[in-house]
C-alpha cells in the first residue's frame, strides 16, 4: 500500500482513483492507514462478500490474496496483478497513463 501511497499522484494525473479493500473492520482500516502514512480509502470487506466475488478469497487462510485490479470507467476489470506482482505498482500506473493518453485527456 505504501508503493501506491507513493505513486498517488501520477495515479491521480492520470485520471484513477485508488482504493484498497481488505477483510478488516473499518476500524483496523483506519488505523492501519494512520499508521503507515496511507491516505487513499481504505474499505472494508467484513464477511469477505467482494472478496470472494473477486475469486480472490483463500479458505486455509481464512485471508484474501493480495491482488490490484485496474477498473475502468464502465466496470470492466481491464488488467490485475496477484500476490508479489500486486505489491509493485508500476505496471498499473503505466497502464492508467497509457489508457489516459489513448482516451485524449
Amino acid at each position: 500500500m505504501q508503493a501506491f501511497q507513493q505513486q498517488l499522484k501520477t495515479l491521480e494525473d492520470a485520471d484513477t482513483q485508488v482504493l484498497g479493500v481488505s477483510m478488516d473492520s473499518p476500524f483496523a482500516n483506519k488505523a492501519w492507514a494512520q499508521q503507515i502514512n496511507v491516505t487513499f480509502p481504505l474499505l472494508s470487506d467484513m464477511g469477505g462478500a467482494v472478496t470472494k466475488e473477486y475469486g480472490v478469497y483463500e479458505p486455509k487462510y481464512k485471508a484474501a490474496r493480495r491482488v490490484t485490479y485496474l477498473i475502468d470507467k464502465d466496470g470492466k476489470v481491464v488488467e490485475m496483478q496477484k500476490d508479489s506482482e500486486a505489491l509493485d505498482p508500476t505496471a498499473v500506473v503505466t497502464s492508467c497513463q497509457r489508457r489516459r493518453m489513448k482516451s485524449g485527456q
